[in-house]
């Protein structure tokens, strides 16, 4: 008989119909008459409930279904008689296609903290929590791809081994065949990598942003979204040492363009996410977070606030005047902490804000700078509850300008030459943007540790399953 899954149960309710469903036991209770089996397959938050008659039921059979047991029940579906669910069914015969002993199961039918969860990363998916963070984490990332495929964007697949770190943005992971216990070295002491893989020293990427770059100018519109990797020693709830990124780099466009389409973009996937989430996102807001629904409703119905990095500093400098407390100090030329992002948006503006305009000391070599010659055509989206979500830029289309302030930036030419060659043949105004998918996910789930919404966190000294 072939099986329907469950989420299919709840929509189609082929009610009087036997039905043959598949799945996992989340609980088992009952009386000497009747035992009611809550089964669930991971395609929705739901249950099904199974009822068995003990009195046609295989005795030892049902003592091995516990909690974690994998089940295959035939029965007929029937409009339940009691509260809390529509549909049951009413149980003709069950297979145990695999037992989980009671004693020693991890997720037995109690309260488990996200740090013990952690511990059992291989079995939270099962839980109702990270069920459902999977499944939005799965509609997330259709959302980014229709987003950008319904607008003419080409999907572009950027290295995850490069030779260079032309982000700057620290350290990497470095890729290497050579025997780490005989490494040779010249006379100076640094490493000789002639009898690498590679030649020379080779990385996992941090950002594929330079190379969709390149793509932008032949191909108009792309986007880049896969794996980035950081080496930075931060043990922090919104950090990971391997991250998905999205990337868009468009040609033509320059730093309102790409405020619009960031903007659009950010609000298409929070749209997509209530319109296809809706059984999850209630789970998250009822038992986590309970403005999370509030929260991203009232995100897709405001304009984001825009304004320059310096007004911000100036409001942030008057809060500070009129006795509010930061940790980190504010003033002109800052690198603004999540505090004073989270301040301009959750109490000043109680809105997102577009922050343009920063001092070019505290961004990337590759942000075309402003008439000014203190500020660059940067722009970072600040989101309630997370700080910074997107960052992105016009970039400078000047070969001069470009190369100049790379070498005042000690990123070397040698590195970037392919990159500045664009520069060189044909370039044009071209901007673009990051958002890390897992801030994206924070805020969507309304999770508070980015450790919970990727299925295997790689944090500092953790690269467990």
């Amino acid at each position: 008989m072939k099986r329907i899954r469950i989420a299919d149960l709840f929509t189609q309710k082929p009610i009087g119909e036997v039905v043959n469903v598949k799945g996992w036991v989340r609980t088992k209770r009952g009386n000497k008459q009747v035992a009611f089996i809550a089964l669930n397959d991971g395609t929705t938050i739901k249950n099904i409930q199974v009822v068995v008659d003990l009195a046609t039921a295989d005795e030892e059979q049902m003592k091995t279904i516990t909690t974690g047991a994998c089940l295959s029940v035939v029965g007929e579906l029937v409009a339940s008689q009691g509260g809390g669910q529509e549909i049951e069914i009413q149980c003709k015969e069950i297979e145990v296609y695999g037992t989980a002993d009671p004693q020693t199961y991890p997720l037995q039918k109690k309260g488990h903290s996200m740090e013990y969860l952690r511990e059992v990363a291989h079995l939270r998916p099962r839980t109702n929590t990270f069920g459902a963070v999977f499944r939005i984490r799965h509609n997330m990332a259709m959302a980014i791809h229709n987003f950008f495929h319904e607008r003419g964007f080409y999907y572009f697949h950027t290295p995850l081994i490069t030779a260079s770190d032309c982000e700057g943005a620290g350290q990497m992971f470095q890729v290497t065949t050579m025997n780490l216990y005989d490494l040779k070295k010249d006379e100076n002491g640094s490493i000789i990598y002639d009898n690498d893989f590679f030649g020379r020293q080779a990385s996992l990427t941090v950002s594929g942003q330079l190379e969709a770059e390149l793509a932008a100018m032949a191909l108009g519109a792309v986007y880049t979204f896969g794996p980035t990797f950081r080496a930075e020693n931060s043990n922090t709830p919104r950090h990971l040492a391997e991250f998905w990124m999205i990337e868009p780099e468009v040609a033509f466009n320059e730093i309102e363009d790409n405020m619009e389409l960031a903007e659009d973009f950010i609000k298409y996937c929070v749209r997509w996410a209530l319109d296809n989430c809706a059984d999850d996102l209630q789970f998250l807001n009822d038992m986590f977070d309970k403005e999370l629904l509030t929260r991203l409703r009232s995100v897709i119905d405001v304009e984001f606030k825009r304004l320059t990095y310096t007004e911000g500093i100036s409001i942030l400098e008057e809060a500070v005047a009129k006795g509010k407390k930061f940790e980190f100090p504010v003033f002109w030329g800052a690198d603004l902490a999540a505090e004073h992002e989270r301040y301009l948006v959750e109490e000043y503006f109680k809105r997102p804000v577009i922050l343009t305009d920063y001092p070019k000391e505290i961004k990337s070599f590759y942000m075309k700078q402003n008439d000014d010659g203190k500020t660059v055509r940067a722009m970072d989206i600040l989101f309630p509850k997370i700080g910074e979500i997107i960052g992105g830029s016009q970039r400078e289309e000047s070969y001069e300008k470009l190369a100049k302030r790379a070498n005042e930036m000690g990123v070397p030419e040698k590195d970037i030459w392919w990159y500045l060659d664009t520069r060189r043949f044909g370039t044009a105004p071209h901007s673009g943007f990051g958002l890390g998918f897992e801030r994206l996910l924070l805020f969507v789930t309304g999770m508070s540790n980015i450790r919970d919404v990727i299925p295997f966190p790689r944090t500092p000294r953790n690269a467990e399953f």
